[in-house]
């Protein structure tokens, strides 16, 4: 099994897009992916065609009895399944401040997936403890920033808290990547982001970058990945680019 935690603190930066995008490119090319929707805003739930929800992240991490086996539903897109989320998922931010093994929810309930498959965790945009389970649960976090300055700015506070998860919890969690977003390659402070944080993190720097495109939009209203809705446009050829490197990147730390 392989986790990779999609986390950012500041919204709007493409999490979402990221996670469903990723995971069916990641399907096309013969993956097996469950997509875990740890936000209770419940977007990734509600753009990935999953039937009405019963049983949610909410049960899966409040209820002892519950397991994931019991909550996962599949998409319209065979061999790309779902764990959903609802708005009741919120209160779980105050019940997981205090009890047993409160940083470890997700994790113990990840015990004994296969070990073929590739799971994605949408987070929410906070460092609470939702966040905070999907970064212990996580072997790797890849990182979506907007091409701006003020969200490259927050990463810094994000770095902190995987430095503190990684120390009190998951040692072996792992950057995979930062993933430059909503680039438009049209303006000069675009094109500064990109070059300022590729010569700060060098190599951490995915070489894919995701354009800005009102593409978007259009399968999020259709609630269908980018890849299936306009396989052709730059954003899905992103996505799967994306993916490439997500595997390469996986190979090259199995191989070290």
């Amino acid at each position: 099994m392989r986790t990779i935690a999609v986390a950012n603190q500041k919204g709007g930066v493409g999490k979402t897009a990221t996670v469903l995008n990723l995971g069916a490119a990641l399907v096309e090319v013969g993956e097996r992916v469950l997509l875990l929707d740890l936000d209770p805003q419940a977007n990734l739930t509600a753009i990935s065609g999953a039937d009405e929800v019963e049983l949610s992240m909410h049960d899966l991490l409040l209820s002892p009895d519950v397991a994931l086996r019991d909550i996962v539903q599949p998409t319209p897109i065979e061999g790309l399944l779902i764990a959903p989320s609802e708005y009741a998922l919120a209160a779980a931010e105050a019940a997981l401040s205090s009890g047993e093994r409160r940083q470890w929810r997700l994790a113990d309930k990840l015990v004994g997936l296969a070990d073929d498959i590739i799971v994605i965790i949408d987070t929410p945009p906070s460092l609470g403890h939702l966040t905070i389970n999907a970064l212990t649960a996580a072997g790797e976090v890849l990182i979506p920033v907007q091409c701006s300055y003020l969200a490259m700015k927050g990463l810094q506070q994000l770095l902190r808290t995987v430095d503190s998860v990684r120390e009190r919890a998951n040692p072996q969690l792992r950057v995979l990547g930062m993933l430059l977003t909503m680039f438009d390659a049209r303006t000069i402070h675009g094109e500064q982001v990109r070059d300022r944080l590729r010569g700060h993190f060098g190599g951490e720097v995915f070489d894919t970058v995701i354009p800005r495109a009102v593409a978007f939009d259009y399968a999020t209203v259709a609630a269908t990945p980018l890849v299936h809705y306009r396989p052709d446009s730059a954003g899905a050829q992103a996505y799967r680019k994306l993916a490439q490197e997500v595997l390469e990147r996986g190979q090259a730390t199995a191989d070290s």
